[in-house]
């Protein structure tokens, strides 16, 4: 583990096709222990449902965002958070114009997900996102 500052503004970006993702602190710089990404997402729904191998927790900083989590619909605007189980079936929607908000995942695995997405075609994450572990759910 290491000491890791990342200014306002700073971090590499990566596209995950419904959100740009700034990587503050790395799965490199806690020894895989746990990572911070600054999620800035358009209005409208993200990713569809689906469930993966790592807790983590979503921490909203602007504008308002639904999250699903196992059947239930959570509020958030700023101020609020969320952590969500591993294994839990998870989506979110933006309600304004976009949202900005921390995304804290146990390990590294959300990163390399996210690297894997940022360098993949959007027809192709599907496959990505089974390959990290990540299992899809039909609505």
């Amino acid at each position: 583990m290491t000491t890791h500052f990342s200014a306002p503004g700073e971090g590499p970006e990566l596209d995950t096709k419904d959100a740009r993702i700034t990587v503050k602190v790395g799965g490199e710089h806690t020894g895989d222990t746990y990572e911070v990404f600054e999620v800035d997402a358009h209005r409208g729904p993200a990713v569809p449902p689906h469930a993966e191998p790592w807790a983590k927790s979503f921490y909203v900083l602007h504008g308002r965002i639904t999250v699903y989590v196992d059947g239930e619909l959570h509020d958030l605007g700023p101020g609020a958070a969320i952590g969500i189980p591993a294994g839990a079936v998870n989506t979110f929607t933006v309600h304004t114009a976009s949202a900005r908000f921390l995304a804290v995942s146990l390990t590294g695995k959300m990163g390399r997900f996210f690297r894997d997405a940022d360098r993949s075609p959007a027809d192709r994450i599907p496959q990505v996102a089974l390959r990290h572990g990540i299992k899809l759910v039909e609505p």
